[in-house]
């Protein structure tokens, strides 16, 4: 605006009477902040109830590399960073961590029937892949429809659809 105020007639100013962008900027701090808490607190609960803090790496493990798939469907995408994306990321968060819980339960369960790490963790992974694949397919079916609706609530929506649901579809593949 300074450069184009330049070029306006003598007399002619411009003013900003309201500021949108500072509680935009606020709310996607604010996300930044919750995801950084929510991982956190996962990781302790995780650590608290399981009391292993090996059991504690999977999640710690997948949540880093499912953001990053998540940001990297939503340059794929042609999406931003706003507060509808990282909604859906923080949302994400916790189906990647539901499905890394269940893994690391089973092959603890596994464990305590005398196998092997190795072999319990695979054994936990034939068994849980069909489930984790049919919830990932659920959760997707659940939210890509709001991609497709008309209008301006469509466009809202979709984004929020189309990364949770290629973070879910993320989430299946990274236990």
């Amino acid at each position: 605006m300074k450069t184009l105020s330049q070029k306006f007639p003598q007399g002619v100013v411009y003013s900003t009477p309201y500021d949108t962008t500072v509680f935009v900027e606020a709310s996607i701090e604010e996300v930044y902040k919750t995801l950084l808490e929510a991982a956190v607190l996962v990781l302790i609960v995780i650590l608290v109830f399981l009391q292993d803090w090996r059991a504690m790496l999977v999640p710690a493990t997948t949540v880093p590399v499912t953001i990053i798939g998540a940001f990297a469907a939503m340059w794929a995408l042609g999406f931003g960073v706003n507060f509808s994306t990282l909604f859906a990321i923080v949302l994400a968060i916790g189906i990647v961590i539901d499905d890394a819980i269940i893994v690391v339960e089973g092959a603890a369960h596994n464990i305590e029937q005398g196998m092997s790490g190795h072999d319990a963790a695979i054994r936990a992974m034939n068994t849980l892949l069909a489930p984790i694949i049919g919830i990932t397919l659920v959760l997707m079916s659940v939210f890509l429809p709001a991609a497709f609706l008309p209008g301006l609530t469509g466009r809202i929506y979709a984004q929020f659809a189309l990364v949770i649901a290629a973070t879910a579809l993320l989430s299946a593949i990274t236990p």
